[in-house]
């Protein structure tokens, strides 16, 4: 059997990442600190699966590698670093644990993969392009990010990731003053992904206009509401990031949903499909908020064979009947 490790494998993404990893077969270990991450994302994983471990763990510091116990019986296959508070409303409260889990976790995950001679994928971000002057963003497009901005301790961190996990994939300097094997790496640049298992309170467009059409609210629109998003539904990245990770493409590579859809246009639909009787107010625009947001997935087409498939109502219906769970 083969043995990965997921980081932030209680989070929202993740947890349905180590959901797929173990129908494929793998034994999957978990590692999180609940920063924002839930335990209950990851209840059913622990009572069904033999093949599921979950360490409380914060990356950020030195691995418990004693505590991963199927890297005794199955070694270790891969590392899926996904561990990273990803809401704007976290990058106010807690950017510095932000700055620590993309850079000292950075080092110890790719660390252990290098010492196992494993694969490596990095969970990046379309962040790093920041409020876009390219429209649609290809990988190739460098970024125009603010460092001092708002956003800076996640744009900016996830960009230094990938600046380490891509030095080590090319094999250059010592690590650890030691020579090393390149990393056998790959960096997926995640674009607006929803679903079930988000947090209701995490600030992000999907749950927020979803609690408040639920709750018959108004949805605040931060400007006028023309700013554009595409949506991608978790079950198609997850099935994309699979897929990178069995493919040997070393680039980064966009994934997420190319059909654009404008901030007003997504709220009406939510306020349909809930059939609620939510109004739509404006409020004063976020700072350093980008204008537009849709990937160029040429690459993951061509690369991988990936496509979205999940339609932005499906996926939504399928959400909306989570967060009245929740609710």
């Amino acid at each position: 059997m083969k043995h990965v490790i997921v980081t932030g494998g209680a989070g929202f993404i993740g947890s349905h990442l180590c959901e797929a990893l173990l129908e494929k077969g793998y034994a999957v270990t978990a590692i999180d600190n609940l920063c924002t991450g839930s335990k209950k994302n990851i209840e059913k994983l622990e009572q069904s699966s033999s093949s599921f471990n979950w360490i409380e763990a914060d990356v950020s510091l030195p691995l418990p590698i004693d505590q991963i116990r199927f890297l005794d019986s199955y070694g270790l296959d891969g590392i899926f670093h996904f561990a990273c508070p990803a809401s704007p409303v976290d990058f106010e409260k807690i950017p510095f644990e932000i700055l620590k889990v993309d850079s000292y976790g950075t080092f110890h995950t790719v660390e252990l993969a290098l010492n196992y001679n494993a694969k490596y994928l990095l969970a990046s971000t379309s962040e790093i392009y920041g409020d876009p002057l390219v429209h649609p963003q290809k990988e190739t497009y460098f970024g125009n990010v603010n460092i001092n901005g708002p956003r800076a301790c996640y744009d900016e961190t996830k960009r230094f990731a990938e600046a380490l996990v891509w030095s080590a994939i090319q094999g250059q300097g010592r690590w650890n003053g030691k020579s090393y094997q390149p990393l056998d790496g790959r960096i997926v640049r995640i674009f607006n992904t929803y679903g079930p298992r988000m947090r209701l309170d995490d600030g992000r467009v999907v749950p927020d206009f979803c609690r408040l059409a639920l709750q018959g609210k108004p949805l605040r629109i931060y400007g006028d509401g023309r700013q554009t998003r595409s949506f991608c539904y978790v079950s198609d990245l997850v099935r994309g990031i699979l897929k990178l990770y069995d493919s040997n493409y070393r680039n980064p590579v966009n994934l997420g949903n190319d059909q654009e859809r404008s901030i007003l246009d997504f709220a009406k639909t939510v306020i349909g499909l809930t059939q609620s009787k939510s109004e739509i107010q404006n409020l004063k625009p976020r700072a350093d908020d980008p204008q537009k947001r849709c990937p160029d997935i040429s690459r993951a087409k061509e690369t991988l064979g990936w496509h979205p498939e999940i339609s932005l109502e499906e996926g939504l219906k399928s959400s909306i009947d989570y967060f009245k769970s929740v609710l």
